[in-house]
């Protein structure tokens, strides 16, 4: 069966590329030609191909589901045509056995999707927001255009506001501002700094500018008074440090949308959201779905299992190979479907990422199941109509 299993498996991986590559071809040329619009002076064609090119990761990722699903039915049914499954079969193989056996071939495609998610998508992507942004005057993602905001503290003791304008490698960070509120939500210092720099929990800010509001300013404003001495305080420091919650890890995950962070970037992320009071309903179903991400390409060949066998002797590969794009394309819809009603249900994170591909792969595998045992019920059937009543 392990020659068996290099045979099927070789199979499903060449047909699985070639798919790939035309799949992955074909959006990335409806890109271009979305694109084409913003090409001018500043924005060559050649950088076009260059944002195209850091997309394609993001891509690979995307489409490998799909890009599975109909690879292994492309091999399967070329395989069923040849009559080799039926030999397969005819040596004593099981169809429950032969799905065991393209869940293992799935396995090396899995690890690759995991490194593509946790090392390949993240670092395209962040390299894909700057250029962007540089190139175009727009990022996606989490960046503004007035740069990338950040929020520490309970809002019942202090909270602070920090603004940053660019982000560099090794937790540097450039355009730095800072505003501090009190219990009561009243600034209380404003601060600008050209440069920084995150390490061990503190944030060191250097050529600042800091403004300091007395806490008596707002009451003497209130009560129209004029006072005494004044009210703020503006200096210059050369240097400014302070404690802070935020690492360089957490400063790359807010530039990334929660899809395509890592999953340990993901997870350190939600916790300082949950620190801080902010909403994680997206980052948590993020997670969720990048955790059922592997069993999504089970899913997909086990799918593509029934697909193929059926009407072995009938051919029809071109039939099967449209019948599995449906069914790729409506898995997609419903997977959508499932996370938008349960952001809007505020159903279980678990439920929006896992329930569609359980349903999917219980289907696949009753298909399978009954086709595996037809002839044990159509002779049950038969001895049930012969049988005297």
């Amino acid at each position: 069966m392990r020659t068996a299993r290099r045979y099927l498996a070789r199979e499903i991986y060449r047909s699985s590329s070639v798919v790939l590559l035309a799949l992955i071809g074909l959006f990335t040329f409806f890109a271009l030609i979305e694109e084409l619009d913003d090409v001018g002076s500043k924005f060559s064609l050649l950088n076009l191909f260059y944002l195209e090119a850091l997309a394609l990761p993001t891509r690979l990722y995307d489409l490998l589901p799909i890009g599975l699903l109909i690879g292994a039915i492309l091999a399967l049914a070329s395989l069923a045509q040849r009559n080799e499954l039926v030999i397969l079969r005819v040596s004593g193989v099981s169809g429950i056995r032969l799905l065991i056996n393209l869940w293992i071939i799935t396995i090396p495609l899995v690890i690759g999707a995991f490194a593509i998610s946790e090392y390949l998508t993240p670092a395209a992507e962040i390299k894909s927001s700057e250029a962007k942004l540089m190139l175009t005057g727009r990022a996606d993602g989490a960046r503004f255009y007035s740069g990338y905001w950040f929020k520490e503290g309970d809002g019942v003791h202090s909270t602070r506001v920090i603004n940053i304008n660019r982000l560099l490698s090794g937790g540097q960070v450039e355009g730095v501002t800072l505003y501090e509120l009190n219990a009561d939500q009243e600034l209380r210092s404003f601060s600008q700094a050209k440069s920084g720099r995150f390490s061990d929990g503190e944030l060191i800010l250097t050529d600042v500018t800091q403004l300091r509001i007395d806490d008596k300013a707002v009451q003497a404003l209130a009560n129209a008074t004029a006072p005494t001495q004044p009210l703020t305080n503006l200096e210059h420091l050369d240097t400014h440090v302070f404690a802070t919650t935020l690492t360089a890890e957490r400063l790359i995950a807010r530039v990334l949308t929660p899809e395509r962070m890592s999953l340990v970037t993901l997870i350190d992320y939600i916790d300082y959201l949950q620190d801080n009071n902010l909403q994680t309903d997206r980052q948590v179903v993020a997670m969720w779905r990048k955790l059922a991400y592997p069993f999504t390409l089970l899913v997909m060949i086990t799918i593509a299992a029934p697909i193929s066998f059926m009407q072995t002797r009938r051919g029809g590969v071109g039939g099967k190979v449209f019948v599995g794009i449906l069914l790729g394309v409506g898995f997609f819809m419903l997977n959508q479907l499932a996370l938008n009603v349960g952001m809007l249900s505020k159903w279980a994170p678990w439920v929006t990422a896992l329930v569609p591909n359980l349903a999917a792969w219980a289907l696949a595998l009753g298909a399978l199941l009954l086709m595996e045992n037809q002839h044990n019920l159509q002779r049950f059937r038969q001895r049930s109509l012969s049988s005297p009543a």
